[in-house]
């Protein structure tokens, strides 16, 4: 399921690991064991889901939910994965914005479902493998896009670009934060790269439909509008 990032912020070294590898189906991963980088990855919000610990160094899973919500209005889903099994620290995750809570020891199943069921629930993984938002429909399965009932052939970034705008209809993306999602931190890539990959796209599109539905917010950033439909 190419394009789905997923941010896993856990301070046990082998069981991130583990967490990595099974969620690897269903999407790129991301490790961070501590808090105060994991607050730092999860706000750049370039993730479709977070795994979030609490009892974390540096910062508490708390501290880094209330951030996240709070302060970055980040509304990327959150799924609590945590030796604290009290109803009150469930309560208290809920409070500050979790969106689902699974206590350790747990089984590698449940995880998978639960990840699954919140990436749908938040339209970042339709139903059947399907994404649709104003006039662009995708299946993500067979990497296949319709705008306005007519194909558009994507290549590779081009299509990770547009699943992309996809997933965060009407929001405001940055340069930055495309550059990070699909090319990589690491990346030695320039950064103008993001400038041909828009071009490219905006041309294919304007040629099925003679419309440019990517509106560029000059120093700002971009956005696609429409809503999940």
């Amino acid at each position: 399921m190419d394009g789905l990032n997923i941010l896993i912020v856990e301070d046990d070294e082998n069981l991130a690991a583990s967490v990595a590898q099974f969620l690897s189906p269903i999407g790129n991963t991301t490790v961070v064991n501590d808090g105060f980088e994991g607050q730092m990855m999860g706000q750049d919000n370039i993730y479709d889901i977070a795994i979030l610990d609490l009892m974390l160094p540096e910062v508490s899973g708390y501290d880094i939910l209330k951030h996240w919500r709070v302060d970055d209005e980040i509304d990327m889903p959150v799924l609590i994965l945590t030796a604290k099994d009290t109803m009150a620290d469930k309560v208290h995750g809920f409070e500050l914005g979790a969106d689902d809570y699974l206590t350790k020891p747990f089984h590698r199943e449940e995880l998978i479902l639960r990840v699954k069921a919140l990436l749908k629930r938040t339209g970042r993984l339709g139903n059947n493998n399907t994404l649709s938002v104003g006039e662009f429909n995708v299946d993500l399965g067979r990497h296949y896009v319709e705008y306005q009932h007519q194909e558009l052939k994507l290549n590779g970034k081009e299509y990770d670009l547009l699943v992309y705008f996809m997933q965060n209809p009407s929001t405001i993306i940055t340069k930055d934060q495309i550059f990070d999602r699909l090319w990589g931190f690491d990346s030695e890539t320039s950064l103008s790269v993001v400038e041909v990959y828009m071009s490219n796209l905006r041309k294919k599109i304007k040629q099925v439909s003679g419309e440019n539905p990517i509106k560029t917010l000059r120093n700002v950033g971009y956005m696609l509008e429409g809503s999940n439909q």
